[in-house]
């Protein structure tokens, strides 16, 4: 499989990542396992997961999914030909669903020394490859929200956050550092007191992207191509809904979006719509339609790798088989007058 450049690091990562958030919750140790056996045998060597994980975060399972890679990293004995990334829960707001985490988490020194600590322990490694701070401590649109409102700025700084970074860097138990749900903004001002106060540099950024959703391109994608900071996409299928298995209203047993509510932004009438639209686009050409909406994120020059998931083997072999597949001409002009009609319709 093509590696390619972490940022500006010198750490060669598939260009398909291994997303982890189900293990713990769908998948069980021994399903999860076999996901990490058959994602390494063909050629990933990313692993994304994060302290909060898996989702929907519950206090019943915190932590799980960093000790069932922490398992599989020692009875494999693979963690040094792995990029292992993980990340530190921003801060909660009071219907998050995180706030049973250190009490209700912050992006403090304190809360990041202790959080990097407690993943080393339930990864059972020395050092983390990637450590990305999951969402912003300030008021900011992510999570689906566009329109920017701005309110108090009573955060924790980011000169604080990034300086708690470089202590873990300067450790040892940190290599490099990264963003995730974050603004133009937000990356410019850390790519800023990296360099003017000889901090380390982000080297990545994981924000949403997919065929459904492409705000990234607004604003990121060009800070991304421009400063090195390459995109880490997660949620390429939109949660499956790009599959097409949810539509004329399916909920296929053990699917994410039938047994968890919450997650319901990509099954709006607008996002259906432009669903059944790019599914019928990928059979008239011949092509699966998950496939070749991860094709599409993987080929993007912005992104650095793209983050899959899955709760079957089977899902897992149809998305890694998508790092194969490179869109034709044709097929990427007709992607984009299918966004032109319907764009964005589940940001």
């Amino acid at each position: 499989m093509e590696t390619r450049n972490l940022g500006k690091t010198d750490i060669q990562v598939s260009k398909i990542c291994l997303g982890t958030m189900t293990f713990g919750e769908q998948n069980n140790e021994a399903e999860a396992f076999a996901q990490l056996d058959y994602a390494t045998a063909h050629g990933v060597n990313f692993i994304d997961c994060a302290e909060m994980y898996p989702v929907p975060p519950r206090p019943e399972t915190y932590g799980r999914t960093e000790e069932i890679v922490g398992n599989w990293l020692q009875q494999s004995g693979k963690r040094g030909d792995l990029v292992v990334a993980t990340k530190v829960t921003g801060r909660s707001a009071a219907n998050s669903g995180v706030g049973h985490i250190r009490g209700g988490p912050r992006l403090d020194r304190a809360q990041i020394l202790k959080a990097c600590d407690e993943s080393l322990t339930r990864l059972k490694t020395d050092y983390i490859d990637l450590y990305q701070v999951h969402w912003p401590e300030r008021q900011a649109n992510f999570f689906g929200k566009l329109g920017y409102q701005h309110g108090d700025d009573d955060g924790v700084a980011i000169s604080e956050t990034l300086a708690a970074l470089e202590e873990l860097v300067k450790a040892g138990k940190v290599r490099h550092i990264g963003l995730s749900n974050e603004t133009p903004w937000g990356m410019h001002r850390y790519l800023r007191l990296a360099a003017h106060g000889n901090r380390p540099r982000v080297a990545s950024i994981q924000n949403p992207y997919s065929l459904l959703n492409r705000t990234f391109e607004v604003g990121l994608a060009e800070m991304a191509i421009r400063e090195n900071c390459g995109l880490l996409a997660y949620s390429p299928l939109a949660f499956g809904t790009l599959s097409g298995k949810y539509l004329n209203g399916a909920r296929p047993q053990g699917a994410r979006l039938t047994l968890f509510e919450r997650f319901q932004r990509y099954t709006g009438a607008r996002a259906l719509a432009a669903t059944e639209s790019y599914v019928a686009l990928a059979r008239k050409f011949g092509l699966d339609p998950a496939q070749m909406a991860l094709a599409f994120v993987t080929q993007q020059p912005f992104v650095t790798s793209n983050i899959i998931g899955a709760t079957t083997l089977e899902q897992l072999r149809s998305n890694i088989a998508s790092a194969e597949l490179t869109l034709s001409d044709e097929v990427l002009h007709a992607i984009g007058e299918i966004h032109d009609r319907n764009p964005n319709p589940a940001p």
